[in-house]
Formats: structure tokens, sequence, C-alpha cells
């Protein structure tokens, strides 16, 4: 979960993995929403929210200033709010509560790239090299990448391993309404890539490569 990695010329850095979900829908409104669910990270279990408005305002909601700075540190964003954040899932249904947003979605069976993830073997698809070769047919889905850099120092990629589309979703920020489910358009600007067009619930291991923590 959490290593130095020094490389040669004696450059040290810090090798942090999050193992967990990230959920990404549109809405009517034009609001997109970005969920990270984290079972399992160098902090702890947590959950946060990325939101980019229809104006392009970019918001982090995040549940301490532990890890607002540390993701406001790696993404890009416009505002930073710590508030609670709470994700109930049951029965494929996930509920999330984040400050001013109040999110509810429902997933649907997965098609042949969820069974085509879940068929990789982890210690596998967790390899550098693998998000290499993964970032070449991830790139037909457009602004969609498996590795990159969001920050000078930053290096990033993400291990896919299973994949099921949002077939409905209610939303409601600052007590309105954010209308019906939407793709995920335009691309959402939090770092060097975006979630797919079409609303999804991806089960993920991201790997973060940065300066040490001070």
């Amino acid at each position: 979960m959490d290593q130095s990695v020094r490389y040669a010329g004696g450059v040290d850095t810090e090798r942090l993995t999050f193992d967990g979900w990230i959920a990404a829908v549109g809405t009517g409104s034009g609001t997109r929403v970005v969920v990270g669910h984290w079972p399992r990270s160098p902090f702890g279990p947590f959950s946060d929210v990325m939101l980019e408005r229809s104006d392009g305002w970019r918001v982090l909601l995040a549940p301490t200033a532990e890890t607002a700075a540390y993701v406001s540190a790696v993404y890009h964003f416009d505002e930073v709010r710590c508030v609670a954040v709470r994700v109930d899932v049951s029965d494929g249904v996930w509920d999330v509560s984040a400050g001013p947003l109040d999110v509810r979605f429902a997933v649907g069976r997965r098609g042949p790239l969820g069974l085509a993830l879940r068929a990789i073997p982890r210690p596998l698809s967790r390899r550098p090299l693998w998000a290499a070769m993964a970032d070449v047919p991830a790139r037909l889905m457009a602004g969609v990448r498996t590795r990159g850099s969001s920050r000078p120092g930053c290096r990033q990629w993400y291990a896919a391993n299973d994949l099921r589309p949002i077939v409905t979703v209610r939303a409601r920020l600052d007590g309105n309404d954010l209308g019906p489910l939407a793709p995920v358009s335009p691309p959402v600007r939090f770092g060097f890539g975006s979630a797919p067009a079409a609303p999804s619930l991806v089960r993920v291991v991201s790997t973060v490569e940065s300066p040490p923590r001070a």
C-alpha cells in the first residue's frame, strides 16, 4: 500500500496504492460526478467525490484534511472542501452522501469488456508494464488513459479488474436536482485522463508515485 522507491541517480519517490472502485456519471444539468470508494488505502478506508459543473468549475469533496491535501496535490481542482463522505452499497444500488451532494445510482449487468477485465489475473493487472499495454486500447475511448501524469514529478497508473454500466442515477447538489443520467461528456478535467463517456462503475487499483510527503 505504501512504499518508497529509489531510481537511478538517487531520486526517491513515494508509491501509494489505492484499491477500490471508481464510479462516474453525467447528468442532464451538465454536472459530471466521479466517486472514488477506497476500502484499502494508505489513509485507511475512505471515499471522495470529484465533480465538474457545466461551467467547468471543478470541486473536490474529501472527508479529512489529510485526504483533501493529498488528492488535490495529485489532481486539479478549483475548490476543495472537507465534508463527511458516506457510501452505502446494497443489491447493486449505491447511495453517496458528500456535504452538498447526494447521489443514488444503480448498476447493471457487466458486458463483454467487464467479463474480459475480470479474467485478467490481478497480480498481472497491477504491473506498470500491463498498464502501458492496456493504455493503447483504452485510448479508443475518448479521454480514457491507464497511465500518465497530472502534475510534475507525479506518475500514475490504473489497473481495472471489472466494469459494470450505471443504468440510473438520482443526484442533488445544494438541494437542486441535477437531472437524468447522461454521458460523462465533455470529459472531466481533473487529471491526465477522463472516465469513460458511458456512465460506469470500475473496480480498480490506482497506483501513484510522487515525491515523499513532508
